[in-house]
C-alpha cells in the first residue's frame, strides 16, 4: 500500500549526473607503490625496495633519504631521547651511529643520565618501582644517587653541563660495560650531549649529596650547548625526537626560538617524532611549529625495540657503496 509523504519535497532526480571514466580520475594509490612480498635469503636493501610508497611507508624512506643527504651535505643530525630508548637495549644501536658519525648531537632528559650510568657500572638497571615504592626503597640504590651526583659537583663546578660531566666520570672510570654508555662514547668521540633536567624527576635528587644549585646550573649550560648544536640543522639538518613526549620537546622549541632571535638562520630542515603513542607536544613542537617556515615534519609510529634499529639499519645501508 502506498503511502503519500507528508513532505513538499520530491526526491531529487539524479538522472542527469554527471560521471567520466575511471581512468580521467586522479588516485592516490596505484599498484606500483604496492609492497613487494619478500623472498627467502633477500638482502636488506631488497627489502627496503620492498616496502610500499604508501603513507607510513613512503614516510619512513623519505626520513631515511633526508639523513642520508643530511650526512653527505655534512648537516647536524640531532637525536633527543626520552630514557625509555636506553631500558629498550637499544644503546648499541646508537653507539654504532655515533662512532659512524651520523649522530652530530645527543639530548637527553635526567633518567637518561641514570640508566646510561648504571647500565655502565653494573650492566643492568630499571628498578621494579611497583615493588620497590610500597616500603619507601624506590631510587635509593648507593651508588646510583652518590657516584652520579658527586660527578655532576664535580663537573659542573669545573666549567662542565650535566651530561658531559656523568661522561667524562664513566670515560675515566671505565667500568665493566662502558661499551654501552652513551655518554662515555660521546665524550670519547667529542660528540656534544646535553641533558634537560626537571629538578624532582630524577631518583638522584633524593639523594642528600644532590645540590639543586649545581643542577640547575649544569642543565643550563647544557641549554645553551644544545642551542649550539641545533644552528647545524639549517637547511637540511634532521632533528629526531625519540620517546620524550613532554620535556625535549619543549626544550627544543625554546631553543629554536632562541637561536633565531639571535639572527641565526635555522630553517629548512625535517624533523621526525618517533613513539609508540603520538602527543600532542611533539607533534605541536617537533614536527609542525619548527618547520612552518621552510622543512618537513613526519611522524612513525612504532615500538622503540622494532622502529629504531629499523631506521638505524636503513640509514647505514643507503650509505654503504
Amino acid at each position: 500500500m502506498s503511502r503519500k509523504s507528508f513532505s513538499p519535497l520530491k526526491p531529487l532526480n539524479i538522472d542527469k549526473l554527471n560521471t567520466k571514466p575511471l581512468a580521467e580520475r586522479k588516485s592516490k594509490v596505484r599498484v606500483e607503490l604496492f609492497a613487494s612480498a619478500g623472498k627467502a635469503g633477500q638482502t636488506f636493501s631488497q627489502f627496503l625496495d620492498g616496502l610500499p610508497r604508501i603513507l607510513a611507508g613512503q614516510d619512513f624512506l623519505d626520513v631515511v633519504d633526508r639523513a642520508v643527504e643530511a650526512i653527505r651535505q655534512d648537516k647536524g643530525i640531532i637525536l633527543a631521547m626520552g630514557a625509555h630508548v636506553i631500558k629498550c637495549g637499544l644503546s648499541p644501536v646508537l653507539i654504532d651511529l655515533m662512532q659512524r658519525g651520523v649522530i652530530t648531537g645527543l639530548a637527553l632528559n635526567g633518567a637518561g643520565i641514570i640508566h646510561d650510568y648504571e647500565l655502565a657500572v653494573q650492566g643492568q638497571t630499571s628498578e621494579d618501582v611497583d615493588q620497590a615504592i610500597v616500603n619507601g626503597e624506590f631510587g635509593m640504590a648507593e651508588e646510583t644517587g652518590r657516584q652520579i651526583n658527586q660527578a655532576i659537583n664535580k663537573g659542573v663546578e669545573s666549567g662542565m653541563g650535566l651530561a658531559e660531566s656523568v661522561g667524562k666520570y664513566l670515560f675515566e672510570l671505565n667500568p665493566p660495560f662502558a661499551n654501552y654508555s652513551l655518554l662515555a662514547t660521546a665524550y670519547s668521540l667529542k660528540i656534544p650531549v646535553t641533558a634537560h633536567v626537571a629538578i624532582g624527576t630524577d631518583i638522584i635528587h633524593m639523594h642528600p649529596e644532590a645540590r639543586g644549585d649545581l643542577l640547575g646550573q649544569g642543565s643550563m649550560l647544557d641549554f645553551r650547548l644544545f642551542c649550539s648544536v641545533i644552528t647545524s640543522l639549517h637547511q637540511g639538518g634532521v632533528y629526531f625526537n625519540i620517546g620524550s613526549a613532554v620535556v625535549l620537546p619543549e626544550v627544543f622549541l625554546k631553543a629554536l626560538t632562541l637561536v633565531r632571535n639571535l639572527g641565526y638562520p635555522v630553517s629548512d630542515f625535517t624533523t621526525v617524532n618517533m613513539d609508540f603513542i603520538q602527543h600532542y607536544r611533539p607533534n605541536t613542537n617537533v614536527v609542525r611549529r619548527p618547520v612552518i617556515g621552510g622543512g618537513k615534519g613526519y611522524s612513525l609510529t612504532g615500538h622503540h625495540e622494532i622502529m629504531l634499529p629499523l631506521l638505524a639499519a636503513a640509514i647505514v645501508d643507503r650509505l654503504e657503496p
